[in-house]
C-alpha cells in the first residue's frame, strides 16, 4: 500500500499550533528556594552568590556550585528549577531584543546593520529573525491569548489583527469624544424636564444616576457612565411605553427631550454595531 504523502504546513495559518511558554514567574522566590537548598547543604561559597533579584548571575553561581548539594534529590530539584529559570530568561531576552531591534529601526538602522548583531549573514535573515523575535511579545486574543508561532507569516498576521483592533479602539475613542459634546446637553435636557417624564421607579432611578454624573462629567469613565445611564433611561421609557396604558411624556418639552435622547442612543447603538462588524471583518 503506497504511503500517504504528508502535506507541508500552511504558513498562513499561524495559530494552529501555539508554543508553550513559561510566562510570568516570580524569579526571586525561585532563586530564594535554591539559595535555601545551598544553605542546608552548608555551601561554603554561598556568600559569593549574587542577590536573588540578579537572575543571570545567580544562575551562573548555582550552576558552578551545583556539586555543593549533597543529596541527589536536591541536585535534581535544583537543576529542574534552573532549567525553568533559564527558559524564562530566554523568553525575556527575546522580548527585550525585539524591543531593541524596534528602536534601532526607528533610528533608521538598516537590516544590513542589524545582521551581525543578530548573528546572521544577510539582511533578509535579519528581517526574518526579527519577525520571529516579535512573536515573543504577541498573543492571539481569538485563541485564548495563546502565543503566536514563530514564523514571519504568523507574526505579520498577528500584527495585522492587533493593528485592526487598535484602529477600531481609536475610532471608538474619537466617537466617544464627539458624542460627549452631544451627550451632556441631552442628559441635562432630560433632567430639566424630568417632571414631564414617566414616574416609573426604574426611570426615576436612572435619572438620579444621571443627576449625580452630569455636574462634573469630565473623565472618560464619567462620560461612559453617563452614556450608559442615558441609554438606561431610554430603555426603561420604551419599556413603559410598550407595557403601560399611559404616555411616557406629559409635556411637549419632555417629549422633545425624550426624542433627542432616543435618537442619540439609536445612533450610538448603530455605531457600535457597525464598529463590531468592521473589526470582525478586519481580523478575519
Amino acid at each position: 500500500m503506497p504511503r500517504a504523502i504528508r502535506k507541508p504546513p500552511v504558513s498562513t495559518k499561524p495559530l494552529v499550533k501555539s508554543p508553550v511558554r513559561i510566562g510570568s514567574l516570580d524569579t526571586a522566590a525561585l532563586v530564594g528556594e535554591l539559595r535555601h537548598l545551598h544553605e542546608r547543604a552548608e555551601d561554603t561559597n554561598l556568600d559569593r552568590m549574587p542577590a536573588d533579584e540578579e537572575l543571570f548571575g545567580a544562575l551562573l553561581y548555582l550552576e558552578f556550585n551545583a556539586g555543593a548539594l549533597k543529596s541527589e534529590e536536591a541536585r535534581r530539584n535544583s537543576a529542574i528549577i534552573r532549567v525553568k529559570l533559564w527558559e524564562y530568561l530566554r523568553e525575556q531576552a527575546d522580548v527585550h531584543q525585539a524591543k531593541a531591534i524596534e528602536q534601532a529601526r526607528a533610528a533608521h538602522a538598516e537590516w544590513a546593520d542589524l545582521a551581525p548583531a543578530l548573528a546572521v549573514r544577510v539582511p533578509s535573515a535579519a528581517y526574518n529573525k526579527a519577525a520571529r523575535l516579535r512573536a515573543a511579545a504577541l498573543t492571539d486574543p481569538d485563541c485564548g491569548d495563546r502565543p503566536v508561532r514563530r514564523t514571519p507569516e504568523a507574526v505579520l498576521e498577528a500584527e495585522r489583527k492587533a493593528a485592526a483592533r487598535a484602529a477600531a479602539e481609536r475610532r471608538a475613542q474619537e466617537e466617544a469624544a464627539n458624542r460627549h459634546e452631544l451627550l451632556v446637553p441631552v442628559a441635562q435636557r432630560l433632567l430639566q424636564h424630568r417632571d414631564g417624564l414617566s414616574d416609573d421607579e426604574d426611570v426615576i432611578f436612572w435619572l438620579d444616576q444621571i443627576a449625580e454624573v452630569v455636574p462634573d462629567c469630565q473623565t472618560a469613565t464619567q462620560v461612559v457612565s453617563l452614556g450608559i445611564y442615558v441609554e438606561a433611561v431610554i430603555r426603561e421609557l420604551r419599556r413603559v411605553k410598550r407595557t403601560a396604558a399611559r404616555p411616557v411624556t406629559m409635556t411637549d418639552d419632555a417629549r422633545l427631550a425624550y426624542a433627542a435622547a432616543a435618537e442619540l442612543v439609536t445612533r450610538a447603538t448603530d455605531r457600535r454595531d457597525k464598529g463590531r462588524r468592521e473589526e470582525q471583518r478586519l481580523v478575519k
